[in-house]
């Protein structure tokens, strides 16, 4: 297959699972947009595994974005503005497509593929959020895929009545069978752009670093990918609940909506389970997609064992509630963690100032996570990459300075500053460059060195080198690892 049919108008023809689709040339890059990976998950579909795409007749354009998951309409708040969130339409159930970005010239190529999971703490997101976008990485070498999952109740609703209906008395990993359903089709078609299907890494930040976690972990996803990129978030905290105590919650939502059968639940309109389906959603132990805690299979040695790319920022703690004096502080520590309390203390002290409770939310939230991940992988002998991303993006005009947030590295990574609106420095664009360089990579081969870039030496739990990313790219060691170390000790024990 050749992309030339219609390379000269900009456009080529590309044969897939369900039939001809076109797309859209920009800047050398091809790229196709809104492509089914499975059926839309509405009616009779709804809360059940995704099933294959329907087939089409003639070429179908895949030029726009499709609609992105079900979930309220986005609206920018602290430091996430626009170009942070999915665009306001459309949204819809019917939501389950992937974009694919290259920049191959035939189908012999045979690139590396770099597949994004997005974030938005499983109740938000989509793959057509402008800083995912692919032309940058595309031009550095790799095929690139963003996909799309169900969110919220739509993606993770369990229920004793979806359990038995399964055959594997297993529900509520929807989105996760989702982003299964993605890297299989990716499998299946991505040599038709040019991508290596055996040559596949996963890569999210914040839920979508959490889902390649859990990716790693499913028994469900073996094969499917050879390496993995984990931005903060990972599950080994013990947060995941069980199956039983799901579908529980799963039952009071029901009696919320008012169905007394999953017919009922099916049939009622998607905006109306939204709005009254608003709660904590996130990966359950079903027993089928995950049959056990994820720290449970890693300590096992279970796991899809791949080389891992990982790290978090170092401002990413969140203080909603502001910043608490000392003594309050103080109090608070001791009621959450009870004997442990002092050395929780030892490590973040209490002063009247943000940093020990910023510091102390980011690694509660991130830091321990991802360097738990490190460890784990690492001592099973895989080669382990972790950074810490410290640069501070200029402050917007009229913004508040946020300092290194949460998805602040996101736009560098894959060399997207230029949807961003902020007053970036020739540090910020060199930065981006690196660090895009690195990610790409590390998809390439598993080691995220090459020329002209500043040597990153692989992590294991006795050096503690990581790669530090400020005004640029510095080698370096964990400047907190006695703190994590011991979060990382504490989990082991739970």
């Amino acid at each position: 297959m050749s992309f030339g049919d219609a390379c000269g108008q900009g456009f080529g023809k590309v044969k897939v699972a369900g039939g001809w689709i076109s797309g859209a040339e920009v800047g050398g890059v091809h790229v196709f947009k809104g492509i089914p990976f499975a059926a839309p998950p509405v009616g009779a579909l709804r809360w059940r595994p995704p099933q294959p795409a329907a087939r089409w007749s003639g070429v179908r354009e895949c030029t726009q974005f499709g609609p992105s998951p079900m979930q309220n309409k986005p609206v920018p708040f602290f430091m996430w503005v626009k170009e942070y969130l999915i665009p306001e339409q459309p949204i819809s159930e019917d939501c389950l497509y992937l974009n694919v970005w290259t920049a191959a010239r035939t189908a012999k190529e045979r690139r590396p593929v770099l597949v994004y999971i997005y974030g938005g703490g499983f109740s938000s997101g989509g793959g057509n959020v402008p800083i995912y976008d692919g032309e940058a990485v595309a031009k550095k070498g790799v095929v690139y895929v963003t996909i799309n999952y169900r969110v919220g109740i739509f993606g993770f609703f369990a229920y004793p009545a979806l359990s038995r209906e399964s055959g594997h008395e297993a529900s509520g990993n929807y989105a996760l069978m989702d982003q299964i359903a993605a890297l299989k089709w990716i499998r299946a078609n991505i040599a038709a752009f040019g991508g290596d299907p055996e040559n596949v890494t996963i890569a999210g930040q914040s839920a979508g670093s959490m889902s390649v976690n859990a990716l790693e972990a499913s028994p469900l996803a073996r094969g499917l990918f050879e390496r993995a990129i984990g931005e903060s978030g990972a599950n080994f905290s013990g947060e995941l609940v069980s199956l039983a105590r799901a579908e529980e919650d799963g039952q009071k939502v029901a009696q919320k909506l008012g169905a007394a059968s999953l017919d009922a639940l099916r049939a009622i309109p998607a905006e109306d389970v939204l709005k009254k389906g608003q709660g904590s959603w996130r990966p359950i132990i079903d027993g089928y997609v995950l049959p056990e805690s994820v720290v449970d299979i890693f300590e096992e040695k279970k796991e899809n064992s791949v080389p891992l790319l990982t790290g978090w920022n170092e401002g990413e703690g969140f203080l909603f509630s502001g910043v608490k004096h000392a003594d309050a502080y103080r109090q608070d520590v001791e009621k959450k963690y009870g004997a442990d309390a002092d050395s929780v203390l030892k490590y973040y002290p209490p002063g009247d100032d943000s940093v020990s409770q910023v510091r102390l939310s980011r690694d509660e939230t991130f830091g321990r996570q991802n360097y738990a991940w490190a460890n784990l992988v690492s001592a099973q002998g895989q080669k382990v990459f972790v950074y810490r991303f410290v640069r501070k993006p200029p402050t917007a005009p009229g913004g508040k300075e946020w300092g290194a947030f949460h998805t602040a590295e996101v736009p560098y990574a894959y060399d997207n500053l230029k949807f961003v609106k902020r007053p970036f420095e020739p540090v910020d664009y060199h930065l981006a460059d690196e660090m895009s360089s690195y990610w790409v990579n590390f998809a390439k081969t598993g080691d995220p060195n090459g020329p002209g870039l500043p040597k990153w030496a692989s992590y294991s739990r006795e050096n503690g080198k990581i790669m530090i990313f400020g005004r640029q790219a510095e080698a370096g060691v964990l400047p907190d690892q006695a703190a994590l170390e011991w979060w990382f000790r504490r989990m082991l024990k739970n």
